[in-house]
């Protein structure tokens, strides 16, 4: 990270924080969209909660829902970066909640 000086814009400051984050800014976008992407009976069992790295945690509510988002993981994967428009997301983690 280059060195901060007194006089340094908030603009590029905040430009040079961007960079050294694990996760772009944009992802926020990813808890907009989940919905749409896995479909509404399927968010309510779900929660994307952390995203680091291009891979993207999501807890789940039982083991019967971690084993079929398991099986739809590159399915999901796929979608969430063409509604995003971008490789947000490489890999999901599910797990079961933590509630």
């Amino acid at each position: 990270m280059k060195q901060i000086s007194f006089f340094t814009s908030i603009k590029e400051l905040l430009a040079q924080i961007n960079e050294a984050l694990p996760f772009d800014l944009k992802d926020g976008e990813i808890w907009k969209v989940w919905k749409d992407v896995v479909g509404e009976y399927t968010a309510l069992h779900t929660k994307p909660v952390a995203i680091r790295n291009k891979v993207l945690t999501v807890w789940v509510s039982s083991p019967i829902w971690l084993q079929e988002l398991r099986y739809r993981e590159k399915e999901i994967i796929a979608k969430l970066n063409e509604m995003l428009e971008r490789d947000a997301v490489e890999k999901i983690k599910f797990q079961m909640s933590r509630r």
